[in-house]
């Protein structure tokens, strides 16, 4: 009767309308069609058999195994057009018609294919040996009456109950089930998955939230339904039956394989989907085999080797039938009357074709099967040269350079263009809070990067102009004490000590003069925002004794030591309250305060903002948001306005600076008004169905409005050490560079200038799409010719340019890109691009970045390079003929999808110049090639 109810209540829940892949299994082995996989928690004892055996947790990333090792290796081997050749070649040897042993034949071939296969072998041999780390990881596993032991991950199967601890990865897919916190949260850093370094909460189920210790699964147990293993992130469809009731599982609720709990001390889950049927298995993509200039150019030449070898071989067997069918008759002491078939004067074409076969392996050393040898050493050794590189090892992170495959070690050497992205690769993705705006009033005197340099360039500017004026070696020295002056603002504070995360500098507001500032009550609220709206956890450090915060995003981390520093720390975090010491304005104790979390509004990428409603000390309830400035504007009150001019100013002012701004704002909430709202939101929260996530947006979206404008704040990402240095030189070498950022425009472009890729005098063409709210064809119609009526006005004007030492910049947008990319116009767009030296293409997404590098890659017939840190850079470094990973902070998806591995991005340099060249030299001289740079 039980099972029957749960059966009714499923179908009649929105989950039953979800198709799934998979064909459903019968209803009598425990399934429900749409939810076709069922998973019995805490009893593995039941996936043994089929239909309910499940793939184990082994995995592997190998390209061979021991079995398919020997024929897809030969199958590589012989797609050179060589070896098939020396193979078609040695065959013939073994026959009556070869001139000599066969041996002289079958001996090289074997070493030429033997000696690549070797190198393939200890390739894959690495990547086994890097899975087989992986597998043999141990994870805390509930073995019975309430009883963990540790076992390695591939030992784990489905139906496990795991125990995780703080800084471990999880080793499959796993439904959270409780965690170390009371109200069963857990915090998960997915940069192995998505490339996102900011960390996500994660919420377990209210039903099992209690079970937080290992005896609470003496007990446990429970059935889950859910669709099959696929490749999506960021959804899930399944249910579970616990304690006789149905929960829905969302998405949240699931911990992904290869994500790292972080600031949570351990959490319990169930395991959902083990090995290649995990999420992050089923994205994982086969890197492509790529093939260098050289080794294609070398096909080209056996090509015309062997046509010339057919054509010696031709003429020597016309001959020899001539002189068998004319001459031979007259040799009596050959005894021409007692020839067999490959000697018979009667019949001289078949002894002109054996002929032919046995011309074609007496003149076969025509081709250097040696070359193949000696190349094969070459790149192998080279890569040797490559990892152990001394000058390509950071010696911050410990990271030498790796070269991942020899093939391509020649193709460094040949770059045309180079494709990266930004942060991260580019910048360090470590943020500082440099400048701030409160009440319209601008804080913070700090130069960032982009001013520098621009400081620097218009010095030596004037330095070149006074050079050419006779009498101006005084006014030259005076420019460059000022700017001087300006250059090196900071460098008179460097006895102090450097606080990670914090380069504001301004008396005003630092050691409590803010409470000497006209705005004080919106500074004091300024503060607290920085210090209340967020998710973020604090962590002592025991060495030094100060606080540090694990925070979902480095914005967010400045923010909080920011705040500390102006006087307002977060200390402590409980799942209803956020704690602050405030020093100011008491001039004795720091004062502790108790701000209660009421409900928490997340950020996500679509609403970018995030919102804390919380009741303060004297019962007052607050909203306080954070949030891009175009999302908070829109939903500012009339009377929340009063700064919104000033405030917008000085945002476009941080923009021109590179720097990243946030807005901040708040509402005050009555008792009734909040009751109202909250009830709504608990039963959006609490529903179950495909449109929960609508839901709980729409409710969001009726608190989030008619807020009060507090100011906005500027944080910096620091560039990398040497990249300007590193780009000028590239650029010096003739190589275009394009860099490709999901960052806004403005920013891009001081980037850019930062960098050293966009230079004082070089002519900037923005391309950019019309404003259009209609989503007609029409309207689309017309924004397409307006981009490309743009694209041909600036090809144009390239074209018409005089002056031969000029050079142009483009900076183009997402939305034009997706336009731009459109098979009527991209050949324009690409034949404008070539013509320019820097390329910065702005707001772009992963698969605008892989369709931009196959362009460039197919359009222009020459080398590219892709080079990036993150998983949303894996398309562009695959689809680039040579890819180079970043061993960032962003994980590591970047680095097994590559070709090379760096630590940081002024080793391309290097890599490039030294190890390119050089190992491009020797090859090509070996192949006689002469169009290789000097």
């Amino acid at each position: 009767m039980t099972r029957g109810r749960i059966r009714a209540k499923l179908r009649r829940s929105q989950l039953y309308t979800f198709a799934c892949l998979r064909p459903h299994v019968n209803e009598t082995e425990g399934s429900v069609q749409g939810c076709p996989r069922v998973i019995y928690c805490n009893q593995p004892h039941m996936h043994k058999k089929r239909p309910l055996k499940y793939c184990t947790n082994y995995i592997s990333t190998t390209k061979y195994n021991f079995f398919s090792y020997f024929p897809k290796a030969l199958f590589e081997q012989f797609n050179r057009v060589a070896n098939i050749y020396f193979l078609i070649a040695a065959l013939l040897s073994v026959t009556p018609l070869s001139p000599f042993s066969p041996v002289s034949m079958l001996l090289p071939l074997a070493i030429v294919v033997g000696v690549s296969m070797a190198k393939e072998a200890l390739e894959d041999w690495r990547r086994f040996m890097q899975d087989k780390e992986v597998n043999a990881r141990k994870v805390s596993v509930h073995v019975g009456n309430g009883v963990f032991s540790y076992k390695p991950w591939e030992k784990i199967q489905v139906g496990d109950i795991v125990k995780v601890e703080k800084d471990q990865f999880f080793p499959a897919d796993l439904l959270f089930l409780s965690s170390s916190y009371e109200d069963g949260i857990c915090y998960v850093e997915t940069m192995n998955l998505d490339g996102e370094t900011n960390l996500k909460v994660k919420r377990a189920m209210e039903a099992t939230s209690p079970l937080n210790e290992d005896e609470a699964f003496k007990e446990f147990t429970g059935t889950v339904k859910c669709e099959n293993p696929n490749p999506s992130l960021y959804t899930f469809v399944g249910n579970i039956e616990y304690d006789r009731e149905l929960y829905a599982i969302d998405p949240s609720q699931i911990l992904l394989r290869d994500s790292k709990l972080r600031n949570t001390a351990h959490v319990y889950g169930s395991v959902i989907f083990t090995g290649h049927d995990s999420k992050v298995m089923q994205n994982a993509t086969t890197s492509p085999s790529k093939r260098s200039g050289i080794e294609k150019k070398m096909d080209k030449i056996i090509f015309i080797l062997f046509a010339i070898l057919v054509l010696i071989s031709l003429i020597s067997s016309i001959g020899f039938a001539v002189k068998i069918n004319y001459q031979t008759p007259q040799w009596w002491y050959l005894k021409p009357k007692e020839t067999d078939v490959y000697f018979n004067p009667g019949k001289p074409l078949v002894p002109g074709l054996a002929h032919l076969v046995t011309a074609l392996i007496l003149y076969g050393y025509l081709i250097p099967i040696s070359l193949y040898v000696s190349i094969e050493i070459v790149k192998f050794l080279q890569a040797i040269f490559i990892n152990q590189d001394i000058s390509m090892y950071d010696d911050e992170s410990g990271i030498p350079a790796q070269a991942r495959t020899s093939n391509l070690n020649e193709e460094l050497g040949q770059v045309d263009t180079i494709l990266s992205d930004k942060t991260g690769t580019l910048t360090c993705n470590q943020m500082d809070f440099l400048k701030c705006s409160v009440a319209g009033t601008a804080y913070g005197v700090s130069p960032s990067e982009v001013e520098l340099a621009a400081a620097k360039q218009m010095a030596i500017d004037l330095e070149e102009q006074n050079r050419e004026s006779a009498n101006a070696k005084h006014k030259n020295s005076g420019s460059e004490i000022e700017l001087e002056t300006v250059i090196t603002s900071n460098d008179g504070n460097d006895f102090k000590r450097r606080i990670k995360g914090f380069n504001f500098e301004d008396s005003r507001l630092m050691d409590g003069n803010w409470l000497k500032e006209p705005n004080v009550d919106t500074l004091l609220l300024f503060f607290r925002i920085l210090a209340i709206c967020h998710t973020a956890i604090p962590e002592l450090n025991e060495e030094t004794g100060n606080l540090t915060y694990e925070a979902e995003s480095p914005d967010e981390g400045a923010f909080l030591v920011a705040a500390r520093e102006f006087g307002f720390e977060f200390y402590r975090r409980t799942q209803s309250s956020v704690f602050i010491r405030e020093r100011y304005p008491s001039k004795g104790q720091p004062v502790e305060r108790e701000f209660k979390i009421l409900n928490l509004l997340d950020f996500t990428s679509k609403r970018k903002r995030m919102s804390v409603i919380v009741r303060d000390e004297d019962g007052q309830i607050l909203l306080l948001c954070k949030g891009a400035d175009s999302i908070i504007f829109d939903r500012l009150s009339k009377n929340g306005r009063m700064y919104e001019e000033a405030t917008t100013k000085l945002l476009n002012e941080y923009g021109e600076a590179g720097l990243r701004t946030l807005a901040l704002a708040y509402k005050q909430l009555d008792e009734s008004e909040y009751s109202a709202w909250n009830s709504e939101f608990q039963k959006a929260k609490s529903s179950i169905g495909a449109d929960r996530e609508a839901t709980l947006e729409h409710v969001s979206d009726m608190m989030e409005k008619d807020l009060i404008l507090v100011g906005a704040t500027a944080v910096e990402d620091k560039l990398q050490k040497g990249v300007p240095q590193c780009i000028d030189k590239l650029a010096q070498a003739g190589l275009k560079i394009w860099v490709l950022t999901g960052d806004k425009m403005e920013t891009a472009i001081n980037i850019g200038f930062a960098c050293s890729l966009l230079r004082q005098g070089m002519k900037q063409i923005c391309i950019t799409a019309l404003n259009s709210d209609s989503v007609g064809k029409a309207a689309k119609e017309a924004v397409k010719d307006n981009i490309l009526m743009q694209i041909t006005n600036a090809s144009q004007m390239i074209k018409l340019e005089r002056d031969p030492h000029a050079a142009y910049a483009l900076i183009i947008e997402g939305k034009t890109l997706a336009y731009a990319l459109e098979d009527d116009m991209k050949h324009h767009f690409l034949g404008l691009a070539v013509e320019c030296a820097s390329v910065i293409c702005c707001r772009v997404s992963p698969k605008q970045k892989a369709l931009v590098t196959r362009l460039v890659k197919e359009g222009t017939g020459k080398t590219t390079l892709a080079i990036g840190d993150g998983a949303n850079d894996v398309g562009m470094i695959q689809e680039a003929d040579i890819g180079i990973g970043i061993s960032g902070v962003e994980g590591m998806q970047a680095v097994m999808a590559s070709d090379f591995s760096i630590a940081q991005f002024r080793f391309l340099e290097r890599l490039l110049v030294v190890h390119g060249h050089w190992c491009y030299k020797r090859i090509a001289q070996m192949v006689i090639i002469k169009d290789f740079p000097t």
